[in-house]
């Protein structure tokens, strides 16, 4: 049975672009990482960075010059940072915060395969890489985690006291509870976040469509009611699984948000601290690296995403662009090509053509396995 599963967790919980969305080129005058066909901006490192389980992953890290977060994302299973880069551009300038994006194993360029515990180390490796080349406290860094990105946000999350925040972006429940309404967690299932979101302790966003046919609305509801540090959800009226950009309540909420959390560590930054609280921080840093290394029991089984339509990027960046705010005129303004959005989209939608073939037949197959794995328990 272990197998079977973890065959079925490799086809089908993730969906990596093929062929990517970008190249990786080396500049020859400078020797720096490029991504190609995006031109090189000075406020953007392209990175490699190795992970614990041997693979290398790419990450793109964007800083804005008044940033006091710095947000990591973890996008969703049908895209790649080829495809995120101009919206990691824009969620930058208007959100004033530096953002680091990255390709989990077996996406984009990045090495090896993509499964569930490679995606934890991947995200160990992109917080490492934040801590360690940019300086990031563990205090003004906020996870955020798109669909099956929640996943790694929240086993970070989980095992790392003091973030500054997390954003969960139409998450998921669990691997298997995406197909199946189990009211258990199974061995073979994965992500499973139902299980892990009431040990994280900071602050909490979910935003999820009221529309979704992909992951249902209720999989955010439920992750929120489970939150110990609970923020105003955004429950967005008429949003599907890939449009949520789209709607200007999404970026105006998530400014709101950030700027809640930014004020609450401001003001406990700003109190008197006691000679506790100094030992606390000393010790809270130093054991980063033990949290990042807790063992955890392996899933790597049993869940693939439906198929997601095809996402409009157009439209979605041209949303997010109209929605300026006034502190920005002094910075930079990116807009992405026709070229580069039709590129992008061809891109997503082979994806889900690939993956549309087979998948009504494999669903079925997982199905009668709960229910045999039900009737066993039930006699």
């Amino acid at each position: 049975m272990g197998g079977v599963t973890s065959s079925m967790a490799a086809k089908f919980a993730f969906f990596p672009p093929n062929p990517p969305s970008y190249k990786l080129i080396t500049e020859s005058a400078t020797g720096l990482l490029l991504l190609d066909p995006f031109p090189h901006r000075e406020n953007v490192d392209v990175l490699r960075l190795p992970t614990r389980r041997g693979t290398e992953i790419v990450a793109v890290y964007v800083r804005h010059p008044m940033a006091t977060s710095t947000l990591l994302y973890s996008h969703g299973n049908a895209a790649d940072i080829g495809q995120m880069y101009e919206l990691f551009i824009e969620l930058s300038t208007h959100l004033r915060v530096n953002l680091m994006g990255y390709d989990y194993s077996g996406y984009g360029q990045s090495s090896g395969k993509p499964s569930e515990q490679n995606t934890y180390a991947d995200i160990e490796a992109a917080y490492k890489c934040l801590e360690e080349n940019y300086g990031a406290k563990r205090e003004d860094i906020i996870l955020y985690g798109q669909s099956v990105g929640s996943g790694p946000t929240l086993d970070l999350a989980a095992r790392l006291p003091k973030l500054r925040a997390v954003v969960l972006h139409s998450p998921i429940l669990s691997g298997l509870r995406v197909m199946y309404p189990v009211k258990r967690s199974y061995w073979f299932d994965i992500y499973k976040n139902i299980d892990k979101i009431p040990s994280v302790r900071c602050p909490v966003l979910v935003v999820h469509g009221t529309a979704d046919e992909v992951v249902d609305c209720s999989h955010g509801k439920q992750l929120w009611q489970l939150c110990q540090e609970k923020y105003e959800p955004l429950w967005i009226k008429g949003g599907n699984h890939c449009d949520l950009e789209l709607f200007p309540a999404y970026l105006r909420h998530l400014k709101k948000f950030i700027s809640s959390v930014e004020k609450s560590h401001s003001r406990r930054h700003n109190a008197p601290t006691s000679r506790t609280d100094r030992h606390h921080e000393r010790y809270s840093r130093w054991s980063t690296d033990h949290c990042l290394e807790a063992p955890r029991k392996s899933t790597d089984h049993y869940w693939r995403e439906r198929p997601r339509n095809s996402i409009d990027r157009s439209e979605k960046f041209r949303i997010i662009q109209d929605y300026s705010f006034k502190s920005q005129n002094n910075l930079d303004k990116s807009r992405m090509s026709f070229d580069q959005i039709e590129r992008s989209r061809r891109s997503v939608e082979l994806c889900h053509e690939r993956s549309r073939r087979s998948i009504d037949q494999q669903l079925e197959k997982a199905r009668k396995s709960v229910d045999w794995l039900d009737r066993i328990r039930a006699g």
